[in-house]
């Protein structure tokens, strides 16, 4: 079982992050952090990685609630959401399936407002803009550089 939910879309990178956001806004989530991964990588250990960024995604209503049910449930806090780049050119979107990433925790209280969280992060993902993907020779052109730059 996937431990995620996600969309490829046709939105630019940093649109995708726009529009996350707005739409995490809309379900009532907060961004606490934004970790530029492919940016890290290159600074720390010269590595380099493809566009990837990751949103530290917050509903403070429901990690109240989390946090109250469960003290030590903050190890599995906040929901990220990862935008990356794909082989493609295209953007993906994938956020945490909080049931799944819950399943250790054996709190009733916990699972629900796992449930709950993930129906939010699904109507996220379910708002953005499909990818109308075609197997043109410019795509074909990026994947081949992606595959040599990366891998």
């Amino acid at each position: 079982m996937d431990y995620y939910f996600r969309k490829t879309t046709d939105y630019s990178f940093e649109e995708a992050i726009e529009k996350v956001t707005e739409l995490l806004k809309e379900e009532g989530f907060g961004i606490l952090f934004r970790i530029n991964m492919d940016e890290t990588l290159k600074a720390k250990i010269g590595a380099d990685f493809p566009r990837y960024t990751t949103l530290g995604a917050c509903n403070p209503k429901f990690a109240f609630k989390a946090l109250t049910s469960e003290n030590l449930i903050g190890l599995m806090l906040p929901c990220n959401v990862v935008i990356s780049e794909t082989p493609e050119g295209k953007v993906e979107v994938a956020a945490i399936d909080a049931v799944q990433s819950m399943l250790a925790v054996e709190n009733p209280a916990v699972k629900e407002t796992a449930q709950q969280i993930a129906e939010k992060l699904k109507t996220v993902i379910s708002k953005l803009q499909s990818c109308s993907y075609n197997h043109s020779s410019s795509n074909k052109k990026h994947h081949e550089q992606y595959h040599n730059n990366y891998h």
